[in-house]
């Protein structure tokens, strides 16, 4: 039976706090579901297997969403007069077809949507969020963001309804890695303690019993808790990649860069503040492939909200200036987060368009910082449905009215969103 979609605004639900299980995430501040520059004036929910889509006006703040009457819509949408990023350039002003929850190739009785000479990218993807509730859901889809990869939410009963959520309404796709690996961190879920390297294994399958979709270790504490044992989280990493799992390492300073680094963890998120990395760990890290998500507006605000001298944001910047010119993938990530133990809590959604801009300055061109967040997650998670705007791949778009090529600052002016369920 053929589906179609219906337009109509989502709801204000109750906020549910979870966990975000970093030390690093948040402040006791009481998270607004409504952050942000952007005012979702029309969302469609659609029955299962189509694109969902959001129109947005820019640079307006709102306190409520307002029901918008119920308006059938085709299946079959054709953006016309766009220009498309096609992960290296612009291309000429075209035509894209969304059909279903995929990009099409067949216009024909679609309906029309004018791109008006607007930039369409692929849904951005987040590489470090904690999600906490819908709002906060709805609030990444505003900013247009498709595909959140959650690095630790807790309880897990929050997760799986948050995922279930997702499946329902064509809020942003959410990947998770569960539960940490951690040593009694504090703020941490208690079943995140690894004791030794003995119990790796059966820890790493508890998680995937769970459904976590890649492992999560945490390789370095602050100096007043206990150290992670570096051979357990070898012994973690290890068992995870027996099992065909991705391994994203926690490090926030540069000991924990060579735990990670010694335990061969796929990926590394944040980047230490006490000093920049030096040539030997960065040359180590080119030649081993691993993967960095720097979360530099998370590093940013820790260094601006502890005021600690010997923390400085310029090392996080200078570190991610020599790690991106010596080749290794840098993917675009904030830590938003909904914890209420540390001293920073990057804003749901807005974060990740700051984060581009911040990568920027650090030297990334323009095309590599729109990369950091679309087609380079989507590889290095092994999302290989999204990501790039081509015949086949999700139907997970943003039209933009602006190039972000010129100034990555347009990446805020989004016009409309897509994505699927």
């Amino acid at each position: 039976m053929a589906r179609s979609f219906h337009q109509h605004a989502f709801s204000d639900v109750p906020t549910t706090r979870a966990s975000s299980g970093e030390s690093m995430a948040a402040n006791n501040d009481q998270l607004s579901s409504e952050l942000g520059s952007v005012n979702l004036a029309t969302a469609n929910t659609i029955e299962s297997g189509v694109a969902v889509a959001a129109r947005v006006s820019p640079a307006t703040t709102t306190s409520a969403f307002n029901p918008a009457p119920t308006t059938p819509v085709s299946r079959k949408t054709a953006i016309t007069n766009v220009r498309v990023f096609d992960g290296r350039k612009l291309l000429e002003p075209g035509i894209v077809v969304i059909e279903g929850d995929k990009i099409g190739l067949d216009s024909t009785g679609a309906y029309m949507v004018d791109g008006r000479g607007g930039v369409l990218i692929p849904g951005l993807i987040d590489s470090h969020t904690h999600v906490a509730d819908v709002s906060t859901l709805t609030t990444l889809r505003r900013f247009g963001i498709t595909t959140a990869l959650d690095m630790e939410t807790y309880p897990l009963t929050l997760l799986s309804a948050l995922r279930e959520q997702c499946g329902k309404n064509g809020l942003p796709d959410i990947r998770s890695a569960g539960i940490a690996a951690t040593y009694h961190r504090k703020g941490f879920a208690p079943e995140g303690n690894v004791e030794s390297p003995a119990l790796a294994r059966q820890w790493v399958d508890d998680r995937l019993s769970e459904g976590s979709d890649y492992i999560k270790v945490i390789a370095d504490a602050p100096p007043f808790e206990p150290q992670p044992d570096p051979d357990t989280i070898t012994a973690v990493v290890s068992a995870a990649h027996r099992a065909g799992k991705l391994t994203v390492a926690h490090a926030t300073s540069c000991a924990g860069y060579r735990v990670a680094q010694g335990a061969q963890a796929d990926i590394i998120t944040h980047v230490p503040l006490e000093k920049d990395l030096d040539d030997t760990i960065v040359s180590q890290m080119f030649a081993e492939n691993r993967v960095v998500v720097p979360t530099l507006i998370m590093m940013k605000q820790v260094a601006e909200n502890t005021n600690i001298p010997q923390l400085k944001y310029t090392n996080a910047r200078e570190s991610v200036t020599a790690m991106y010119h010596s080749g290794i993938p840098i993917l675009a990530g904030t830590d938003a987060n909904a914890a209420e133990s540390s001293p920073a809590k990057p804003e749901y959604g807005e974060s990740l368009h700051t984060e581009l801009e911040l990568l920027v300055q650090a030297g990334m061109s323009t095309v590599d910082v729109l990369r950091s967040a679309t087609i380079l997650p989507a590889q290095k998670f092994g999302l290989d449905d999204r990501g790039i705007i081509v015949p086949g791949r999700r139907a997970d778009l943003v039209l933009l009215s602006d190039d972000p090529i010129e100034d990555i600052k347009n990446t805020r002016k989004i016009q409309q969103v897509w994505s699927t369920i």
